[in-house]
Parts: C-alpha cells; structure tokens; sequence
C-alpha cells in the first residue's frame, strides 16, 4: 500500500475523531479534522476564522453579511463570486491537494464524496449507541442528558444536511461507506485495530475483485 487515503464519517459523540487520529499513528498519514479549514483558507485568501463558523453546516451563507471585514484576506470581498458553493469548492481543492501529497486521513466534510474517483480510498463511518454518544458528550460539554440529546440532534442534523446536499448521498446511510461500525461495542482502541485490520484487507485486493468472487460462488451454488 504506497498510498492509502482513509475518509471518516461519524455521529457525534462516537469518539469518530479519536479511531481516526488512531487510525493515521497506525499507517503514519497526516491527519486533518479541523486542519483542512486552514488548508482552505489558504487556497481561498478567507480567513481560517471564517471557515471555522461555516464548518460542516449549510445554510450559513445569510449569514456571512454578519461578519466584519476582518474575517476576509487578499480578496475583494464584496466583489468577489463567493457563496456556499464557492466555499465548499475552496475545501474541496485543499482536500485534493492533500491526498495528491501523501497518505491522508479524514475527518467528515464530505471527502469522502470528494475523492470518490481516487482508487486509494476506503470510507468509514463511525455510530454508537445513543445512550453511550450522550454520555460521552456529557463528559465533554459538562451538561445535563437533556442537554446533550439538544447538541447531538443540533450538531447531526447540520452535518447530515451539509452531507446530503453536496454529496447527493445520505449521511449515515451504509451504502454511502465501505465500512460502518458502532464504537460502543468494542471501545475506540479496539475498533480503531478492527478498521485497521478491514483497511489492510481492502487495499490489498483490487475492488473490482469482489463481485467477481461473488458471482463465482453463486455459481457453485
């Protein structure tokens, strides 16, 4: 495997973000979580600042007459051809540009979608059962139950329209990913080692192998 590019999907509270930081130790590839939004920023001359308060959410763009000046860099702002879609196409290319340099590791923002012609890509995505995600937001944000039902449902709802919009796809949806895989059963080390272990198998078989060796039992049968 000379190079491997590995896209995680995962609800909130799932520990999606630790099973991929894990996941990049285990096959040394960079990682970017929020590090794509500088990476953006660059490509784009807007401020990281700025992707950051648009960060996986659609529907932003009413608000972007809200934010000061300041927030832009090297750009005529308002005459410029900026919208979501423009902002989405800024990421997008730092995502590319990312994967061309090396062995990556992904989290969210539709890479996924973005490099689905790359043949060096595996798609995972990351669920748990709803009474551990809570918990483990709880711990995080240090408030109620009722509260932590209101910051899954909000922070999801976001992601899953951000998703389906650009993607055509279904957030969550297993036909969206090679891999998906409820963390609580296991905990995050262990599930980080048993999507290792998948990824290992699935780069080192050609996909177009599978059906092929599907047909070939049907025919047995």
């Amino acid at each position: 495997m000379e190079n491997i590019t590995i896209c995680v999907g995962r609800q909130l509270g799932s520990g999606g973000r630790v099973i991929a930081k894990q996941l990049a130790d285990i096959f040394g590839c960079k990682f970017y979580d929020k590090e794509l939004l500088n990476l953006a920023a660059k490509e784009s001359g807007f401020s990281e600042k700025f992707f950051e308060q648009n960060d996986e959410h659609k529907g932003f763009f009413r608000s972007l007459f809200h934010l000061h000046v300041p927030h832009v860099s090297d750009v005529n702002f308002y005459k410029s051809d900026i919208s979501e879609e423009g902002l989405f196409q800024f990421q997008s290319d730092a995502i590319q540009k990312a994967a061309d340099e090396g062995s990556c590791v992904f989290v969210g923002r539709c890479a996924d979608y973005v490099l689905r012609n790359r043949s060096d890509v595996v798609n995972i995505f990351i669920t748990a059962d709803l009474d551990w995600r809570i918990q483990q937001v709880r711990n995080r944000h240090q408030c109620t139950e009722e509260e932590a039902r209101k910051i899954i449902h909000h922070a999801e709802s976001s992601r899953a329209s951000y998703y389906n919009y650009y993607t055509g796809k279904r957030w969550g949806d297993a036909a969206s990913y090679d891999l998906c895989v409820n963390s609580s059963l296991l905990g995050l080390e262990a599930t980080a080692q048993y999507i290792a272990d998948f990824i290992r198998q699935r780069l080192s078989r050609p996909a177009d192998e599978a059906p092929a060796a599907a047909e070939e039992t049907a025919e047995t049968k």
